[in-house]
């Protein structure tokens, strides 16, 4: 394999990574002093930096190379889940407060304060697994693709050289390291592309021709809004269990989360997530409508731009579009993308490890003690992220985002019923959450169970008689409405079977159990200015909707 880059190129990839390299240091020095330094960057970090790392944390390789492949392979339906940015809007108005009032660590802590330490000890190790075997696997797998395709070196080389340099500023600097450089990945790669974002839309012949182009073969690749009957992209499916899948995403899951706990007050904080969520409506521009791009060039000229899988749809715009300089630029830009998500996933392992598994065994660890098993965890991780490499080189069928929403839309309802319910209703019981996450947990092993035992028919489109194949290919999303409205119904049900909540002990952690006190504060927490960026930010969702309708 030969590199697409050029000396300069190279030149301006290497300024890049002294100047990532330079923000890693200069947090190294600053000294993680205890586990809320090294976990939660000390609870000190603005709301700028708050945005811009939950956006580059959101931003990784499945987006760069999977939401790209989907546009080029579907279309804009999955556009509906970058429209999530309004539940990043939820997380800052409703869960914030009481995650931020509880002074939890973590989402699994916070669980064990709403219930008991049953759900804490499920979600933790529920979560590692699913990081393991989702975040951290296909984020290096798509590492590995954009790596070895731009700078011309083995799949293995590129993916374990992009996890070993990640692995050790995350180590060494904790959430700080991890924050502030993606920070500065997240400019480098919003400038790197809506440059390439710009430059194809010039190469295609601008906004009306890409149009023209696109739907002259697929008429409805701009129409966000497929009838209930598609089997891929019904738009119930995309719009209410999309909606499901976010909220557990964006509100309950520790990896955005996290981010966000790193402020000193709910108004930071609350800044951070309404910030994080406009950063979350650039995706559409910068990778899904690209992908768009690259579909129609081969349309125009096929003898010039060739993709022969989906996913290799944003790094042949890369390689064939970009002049020299700027391509190195936004192989920057890519790589960024690549390390912030891996950064983030390894920290948030981590910290569930340490806090939520580790000192529940050994309550009496000194704060250097758990330090140091926090960086051997990420080690770990790190380790299990390489040794993932082999297996995740098989997988995606092509289109690598559409694989990830599959997965999470079997694991995010139990989870987002548990918390939605657990702060919206005082009476909800610790044996109801548990019950809840037990059963979700059961159906999604029979889902995938049964996914994997047909997978031959499915493939080939043959239908067997029988419920068990119903079952294993309903919609992924219908499913997740399914599943949703199962635990609500599981939750609900247990809740009212059980003994009331002692609410003395669950004090401000519903809005059935807030003190006058608390709502005083809550209202003291926010002004005119993030009522209106945040009305203005669901009118501009609702714009884009509207917009693509066919």
């Amino acid at each position: 394999m030969t590199s697409v880059l050029e000396e300069l190129d190279w030149i301006v990839l290497g300024i890049y990574f002294i100047a990532l390299v330079g923000v890693a240091v200069w947090v190294f020095t600053q000294r993680n002093k205890n586990t809320e330094d090294y976990f939660l960057a000390g609870r000190n970090v603005g709301w700028f930096v708050i945005g811009a790392s939950i956006f580059a944390s959101n931003i990784g390789s499945e987006h760069v190379v999977g939401l790209a492949g989907t546009g080029f392979e579907s279309g804009t339906p999955m556009a509906h889940y970058e429209l999530h940015a309004w539940i990043v809007l939820l997380l800052g108005w409703l869960f914030l407060p009481f995650y931020i009032r509880s002074g939890a660590f973590t989402t699994p802590e916070f669980l064990e304060k709403r219930f008991d330490s049953r759900s804490r000890w499920f979600l933790s190790i529920f979560s590692l697994l699913a990081y393991i075997l989702t975040k951290v696997s296909i984020t290096i797998y798509a590492g590995g693709i954009v790596v070895s395709e731009l700078l011309g070196i083995p799949f293995w080389y590129g993916a374990i050289g992009i996890v070993l340099f990640t692995g050790v500023y995350t180590v060494i600097g904790g959430l700080k390291a991890v924050i502030y450089t993606e920070t500065l990945q997240t400019i480098v790669l919003i400038f790197g592309s809506v440059i390439i974002t710009i430059l194809g839309l010039y190469e295609v012949g601008g906004w009306k021709q890409l149009r023209e182009t696109v739907t002259a073969v697929s008429p409805d690749h701009f129409d966000m809004w497929r009838p209930m009957s598609d089997p891929d992209f019904p738009w119930t499916g995309m719009l209410i269990g999309g909606t499901i899948v976010g909220i557990w995403y964006w509100c309950t899951d520790q990896y955005i989360v996290q981010r966000t706990l790193a402020a000193n007050n709910i108004t930071i904080a609350r800044r951070g997530a309404i910030f994080g969520a406009y950063l979350k409506l650039l995706p559409i521009l910068i990778f899904l409508i690209p992908g768009i791009i690259a579909y129609a060039l081969t349309l125009q000229q096929p003898d010039v731009y060739f993709v022969e899988r989906a996913d290799r749809a944003f790094p042949m715009l890369v390689k064939t579009l970009l002049p020299v300089g700027v391509k190195g630029l936004v192989a920057g830009g890519l790589m960024a993308a690549l390390m912030s998500s891996l950064a983030s996933v390894f920290n948030s392992c981590s910290t569930i490890f340490t806090i939520d598994i580790y000192k529940k065994i050994k309550p009496d660890m000194s704060e250097k003690s758990l330090l140091n098993i926090g960086k051997i965890a990420t080690a770990i991780i790190v380790i299990l992220g390489v040794v993932w490499i082999p297996i995740m080189e098989n997988i995606g069928g092509g289109v690598m985002y559409q694989y990830l929403q599959n997965v999470q839309s079997y694991i995010a309802p139990p989870v987002t019923a548990v918390f939605l319910l657990g702060i919206l209703w005082k009476r909800v019981t610790s044996d109801a959450a548990i019950a809840t996450l037990i059963c979700g947990l059961i159906i999604l092993v029979l889902r995938l169970g049964s996914e994997i035992y047909f997978q031959e028919e499915i493939l080939s489109g043959v239908i067997v008689p029988g419920a068990i194949f119903a079952f294993a290919t309903i919609n992924f999303a219908h499913m997740a409405i399914f599943m949703f409205i199962f635990s609500v119904f599981i939750c609900v049900g247990v809740s009212l079977m059980s003994t009331l909540p002692n609410y003395s002990r669950i004090e401000g952690l519903s809005f059935g159990t807030m003190t006058h006190e608390m709502r005083h504060e809550f209202q003291n927490s926010f002004n005119r200015t993030d009522t209106i960026l945040s009305v203005l930010l669901i009118g501009l969702v609702v714009s884009v909707l509207l917009y693509f309708t066919g």
